[in-house]
C-alpha cells in the first residue's frame, strides 16, 4: 500500500480498538494528586429534603454531578453566575491583587495562564496554587477551571522547561495517529503538574489558505478526515494525560489569511463547501464528544448574511452547533479583546454581552478588567431586565459547574495545589523527550532532491549552514565539523526592508566563498533572501521549517528541499540526520 494512504483502514483500525491496545500503556495517574482526591470533601451535608438537597451544599457534597450542578446554581446571585461565565488572565509574573479580588469577591469561574508570564514554571505552580486556594474560601468553595494554549510546535503558552515539540503539521506529515496521541499525551502531562487543568489543543482548522500566518503549521494539514482523526487522536491523549482539550477555532480558521486578533477576517465560502470541508473534523470531534470547543472570530457572510462573527452568532453556535450537531459539552469564545469581536460588537461590553445570547459558556479576556467596569456592570443590569438573558447565563453557569463537578472528582485531575518541590519530576518529561525525537524524524518530508541525499561533502568541499538557531549549527557541525554558519535574525519582517535587504547582501557575499549553501527557510522574507543564490553556481540543500508554501513554488533550481515543520531541537536533529542518510525521510506533505 502507499504510504500516502496510511491514513485509511490503519486509521480507523487505530480508532476502533487503539483505546485498548495502546492507550491502557500510559499512566493516568496526575502529578502530585491521587485519583479522585479532592481538598477536604464535604460529607454531603445530610441527607435530601423534599425540597431538593438540603442547605449547606457546596462544591465537594456527594451527590450526582447533574443534581449537584443545578441545585447550586438555582441558589447563586446574578453576581455568582455571571462570574462563573467569565475567565481571565494576568500581565504580570504573578497574579494581581486585581484578579485575586475577583477571585475572591466575585467567584470568577476561571483563568487563562497566557504566554507573557510562564518563563519561570515554578512561579506559575505558586500563582495556580494561591488562585486556587483563594477559589475554595467563596460560598460554594467552586474550583477554577485554569486554561492555556499548549497546542506544540510553534504555540506553547507554557514556557520555562517544557518541550518545544515537532508540532501538528509534523503530526500531519507523518500520518500516524499514535503519533497525534502521544503529543496530546506527553504535553498535556507536563502542564497538568503545573495545576492547568483546561488545554486549548487541538487546532482543527485546515490549512486552506496557504497565505494563512495565524494558522500555518499548526493544522495538521488540508485534507478534512485526516485532520479529523489526528485531532481526536490528540484529544484522547490529552484526556488520558487529565486535561481537557478543547477543540478550535470553529467555524474553521484556515481559509484566509488575515488573524482575528486585528481585523474581523472574512471567509466567503457557501454552507455547502463550508459542510465538506471546514465542518468536518469539527463533526468527527463532536461526534466523539469532544469536551470544549473554541468558537472563532470568524464571518461567513455567504452562511450569516449580516456579517456577524461566528463568536457573536446565535445561528452558528446554538442553531448549528448545539442544534444541528448536537454538541452538548462547553462552548468558550476566542479572546474577546481581539479586535475581530470588539470593533463589529462596537465595545467590549457589547461583545460579551452578545457571545453569552449566542451560546458561548465561557468568555475569555486576555486582560483582568476592572471590578466595576462595564463588562460586568452593564450585563449585570441586563440580567435584571432580560429574563432571558437572566437564563442564558443560569444555563452556562449550570453547564460549566457540571463539568467542574465530572472533571475534578473524575480518576484523573490536575492537582488543585500544585507542588513546586516536585514540579522538577514532571517537566520536562523525559518519556516524552524521547517519542519527540521519533516523531520528528517520522515527520521529516523531502520535497526535492531526493537522489541527492544521503549528502556527503567531498574532501575539499566548502560547507556553509545559514540560519538562526543554536541548535541548526550545532547539528549541523556534527555531521559536517568543518563546515561555516551565517546568522540572520528570525524576526525578519517586511516593515524592515531595509534589515531584510542588508541580510541578503550580507549572506549572498559571504555565500561566494563556499560551494554549497545549507540555508534555513521559514517564511516569505527567508524564502526571498535564499533566492539570491540562483544563478551563482552553488550547491543549494533547503531545510523548510514552519510552513513549508514557501519552497513548494520558485525553488525548482535549488538541488534538495527537506522540510521538518518547527524550529525545535528535535526538528533540527531530525533534518540532519536525514540529510546525512542517518535515517531514511518518511514524511508525506500534508497539504
Amino acid at each position: 500500500m502507499s504510504r500516502k494512504y496510511f491514513l485509511g483502514l490503519p486509521a480507523l483500525f487505530f480508532l476502533l480498538i487503539g483505546p485498548l491496545c495502546v492507550f491502557s500503556q500510559v499512566d493516568k495517574t496526575a502529578p502530585g494528586q491521587s485519583a479522585g482526591v479532592s481538598p477536604d470533601r464535604a460529607a454531603g451535608g445530610g441527607g435530601q429534603t423534599a425540597g431538593g438537597l438540603p442547605d449547606g451544599i457546596d462544591f465537594w457534597s456527594d451527590y450526582a454531578s447533574d443534581e449537584l450542578s443545578r441545585a447550586i446554581t438555582d441558589r447563586m446571585t446574578d453576581e455568582e453566575l455571571l462570574s462563573q461565565i467569565f475567565m481571565f488572565g494576568w500581565a504580570g509574573a504573578e497574579p494581581s491583587s486585581l484578579l485575586k479580588n475577583w477571585v475572591t469577591q466575585r467567584g470568577l469561574g476561571s483563568v487563562k495562564v497566557f504566554g507573557w508570564n510562564t518563563d519561570d514554571i515554578h512561579s506559575v505552580a505558586r500563582s495556580v496554587k494561591i488562585l486556587q486556594e483563594e477559589s475554595l474560601k467563596g460560598r460554594f468553595r467552586i474550583p477554577l477551571f485554569v486554561a492555556t494554549d499548549q497546542e506544540g510546535g510553534w504555540i506553547r503558552h507554557v514556557k520555562g522547561d517544557t518541550q518545544m515539540t515537532p508540532g501538528n503539521m509534523a503530526i500531519g506529515a507523518s500520518g500516524y495517529p499514535v503519533d497525534a496521541y502521544y503529543s496530546g499525551f506527553y504535553i498535556n502531562r507536563e502542564i497538568k503538574a503545573l495545576g492547568i487543568n483546561m488545554n486549548f489543543a487541538p487546532v482543527v482548522d485546515l490549512y486552506t489558505d496557504p497565505k494563512s500566518s495565524v494558522i500555518g503549521p499548526r493544522s495538521f494539514g488540508s485534507d478534512p478526515r485526516k485532520v479529523g482523526i489526528l485531532a481526536e487522536a490528540f484529544s484522547k491523549g490529552s484526556l488520558d494525560a487529565g486535561v481537557i482539550p478543547t477543540a478550535k477555532h470553529f467555524p474553521g480558521h484556515g481559509d484566509t489569511s488575515l488573524d482575528s486578533h486585528g481585523k474581523l477576517p472574512v471567509i466567503d465560502i457557501d454552507e455547502e463547501t463550508w459542510k465538506r470541508r471546514e465542518l468536518v473534523p469539527f463533526k468527527f470531534l463532536i461526534e466523539n464528544r469532544i469536551p470544549a470547543v473554541m468558537s472563532g472570530h470568524l464571518s461567513f457572510p455567504q452562511i450569516q448574511g449580516d456579517g456577524t462573527p461566528a463568536s457573536l452568532s446565535r445561528k452558528f453556535l446554538t442553531d448549528i452547533l448545539r442544534g444541528s450537531l448536537g454538541y452538548t459539552g462547553l462552548i468558550i469564545t476566542d479572546d474577546m479583546m481581539m479586535n475581530g469581536a470588539t470593533e463589529y460588537a462596537g465595545g467590549l461590553a457589547r461583545a460579551v454581552g452578545m457571545a453569552i445570547e449566542a451560546g458561548n459558556d465561557i468568555v475569555i479576556s486576555s486582560t483582568t478588567p476592572g471590578l466595576n467596569e462595564r463588562l460586568w456592570t452593564d450585563n449585570l443590569a441586563r440580567m435584571t431586565s432580560l429574563p432571558a438573558f437572566r437564563e442564558r447565563v443560569r444555563e452556562s453557569a449550570c453547564r460549566i459547574l457540571k463539568a467542574k463537578l465530572d472533571y475534578f472528582k473524575g480518576a484523573s485531575p490536575a492537582p488543585l495545589f500544585p507542588d513546586e518541590s516536585t514540579i522538577g519530576q514532571f517537566i520536562p518529561d523525559r518519556e516524552g523527550e524521547q517519542f519527540f525525537l521519533e516523531q520528528a524524524c517520522r515527520a521529516v518530508t523531502v520535497y526535492k532532491g531526493a537522489e541527492l541525499l544521503p549528502y556527503r561533502p567531498a574532501a575539499d568541499e566548502r560547507v556553509l549552514i545559514a540560519g538562526p538557531f543554536i541548535s541548526l549549527y550545532e547539528e549541523g557541525r556534527k555531521r559536517y565539523p568543518d563546515a561555516a554558519t551565517f546568522h540572520y535574525s528570525y524576526e525578519l519582517a517586511s516593515d524592515r526592508s531595509n534589515y531584510d535587504e542588508w541580510n541578503a547582501a550580507t549572506f549572498t557575499g559571504v555565500a561566494r566563498h563556499y560551494d554549497t549553501i545549507i540555508v534555513n527557510v521559514w517564511d516569505e522574507h527567508t524564502a526571498n533572501i535564499c533566492r539570491r543564490l540562483r544563478g551563482m553556481g552553488k550547491k543549494v540543500i533547503i531545510l523548510s521549517i514552519m510552513s513549508p508554501v514557501f519552497v513548494m513554488d520558485g525553488f525548482d533550481w535549488v538541488d534538495a528541499i527537506v522540510c521538518g515543520y518547527s524550529y525545535s531541537d528535535y526538528s533540527f536533529k531530525a533534518l540532519f540526520a536525514v540529510l546525512a542518510g542517518e535515517i531514511k525521510a518518511e514524511g508525506v506533505l500534508p497539504l
